[in-house]
């Protein structure tokens, strides 16, 4: 679907929305079913959430719509914000602000601000999506509908320069790129061989998304996705994470960055399982992996760099001699089937990575500038 310049794909279909508002509602009810709520919608974008969810709350309550303004002023920032719509006092009554979506947060920080001089008896925010990774404040998020990523979509009352509010689905930005343009790397290296410090120049020079399997874990967890939730479920008892949470959590980062020039898949994957599982989500984009490059270098030279370094990471595992070889076995055990795996499809470079840092970035980008 074409909007203005640019072509749209669906993204949430109207049936996950509607379930996703009602299950708003119902949480909504359980907490204020025996209070009068007012719910205040914001406009312009949450005309469709505020109409729906009202669908399905069953209790008594009270609807109204506000909107944002701002104008020159003569405060120290030179803006002032204002609410438009808002023509009864709401002291002593429990509020409930009815959002579209919530990124930065910025709105939600200005509406507290002014209900709190409203004097309400409960302030609440309740939005149909909200996007973690972009969330900058400390505000909680009373009632979500759906975690998205930080993408731009539009429908069911989300616009690109006014078209798009009165779609019954979301829609995500289409990708249009193909295998002619895209530059998928797999970057294998033993701890200490330098494979992070390689990834943070090859990403910037050749303009990859780089794709850390830890940096995706730890966003997940410390986010508390669904996936996240899931993957700290395994780990507390004690047990692996399955390939089909870690595989997911990648898929969504790809997601993200459908206009990516091409990606950089690092501790990714780590069994023949996951490379295949990699190789069909590929296929679904009209993608492929481009080649996988293994920084490779003598074990007994990378356990000093990592006792060394164990010196001010504060690792434990980069202190612990035995633990160190236990990882390289591992790694070679895992790793090794790998090689033979991408050989067969003649998508194998070796590059050594024993020499400087600049040296051995010049051997990975003689590699790269003959795919």
């Amino acid at each position: 679907m074409q909007l203005h310049d640019k072509i749209f794909e669906v993204f949430i279909e109207a049936k996950e929305l509607d379930f996703a508002i009602q299950n708003m509602a119902n949480n909504i009810a359980a907490d204020f079913k025996d209070d009068v709520l007012v719910f205040i919608g914001v406009l312009n974008g949450s005309f469709m959430v505020l109409t729906d969810l009202m669908k399905h709350y069953q209790y008594p309550c009270e609807v109204s719509f506000v909107k944002l303004s701002s104008y020159e002023g003569i405060t120290s920032t030179n803006e002032v914000k204002q609410l438009i719509g808002l023509s009864e006092s709401l002291e002593g009554r429990s509020v409930i602000i009815v959002e579209d979506i919530v990124d930065t947060g910025n709105t939600v920080e200005e509406l507290k601000r002014i209900f709190k001089e409203q004097k309400v008896k409960h302030f609440k925010i309740a939005t149909l999506f909200f996007k973690p990774e972009a969330y900058k404040k400390d505000i909680k998020l009373d009632y979500v509908g759906i975690r998205i990523p930080n993408k731009f979509i539009v429908g069911y009352g989300l616009d690109y320069n006014g078209l798009g509010r009165n779609l019954k689905s979301v829609y995500q930005l289409a990708n249009t790129n193909t295998n002619n343009n895209m530059i998928n790397i797999v970057l294998f290296g033993k701890p200490g061989a330098g494979k992070g410090t390689q990834a943070e120049f090859l990403k910037q020079k050749y303009n990859l998304t780089h794709l850390s399997t830890g940096d995706i874990f730890r966003f997940n967890i410390k986010n508390d996705t669904h996936l996240g939730k899931l993957a700290k479920s395994y780990i507390e008892k004690g047990d692996l994470v399955p390939d089909e949470v870690t595989i997911k959590m990648l898929e969504d980062e790809v997601e993200k960055n459908l206009d990516s020039k091409g990606f950089l898949f690092d501790g990714f994957p780590r069994t023949i399982a996951q490379a295949d599982a990699l190789d069909a989500f590929l296929k679904t984009k009209d993608w492929n992996v481009t080649a996988t490059i293994a920084l490779e270098a003598d074990d007994e030279i990378l356990v000093q760099r990592l006792l060394e370094r164990g010196k001010t990471s504060g690792r434990a595992d980069d202190q612990d001699v035995d633990k160190i070889r236990n990882r390289y076995q591992e790694y070679n055990e895992k790793t090794a089937p790998l090689m033979d795996y991408y050989k067969e499809q003649n998508k194998f470079y070796a590059v050594n990575g024993i020499g400087s840092v600049q040296e051995i970035t010049e051997k990975l980008s003689t590699v790269i500038d003959i795919l």
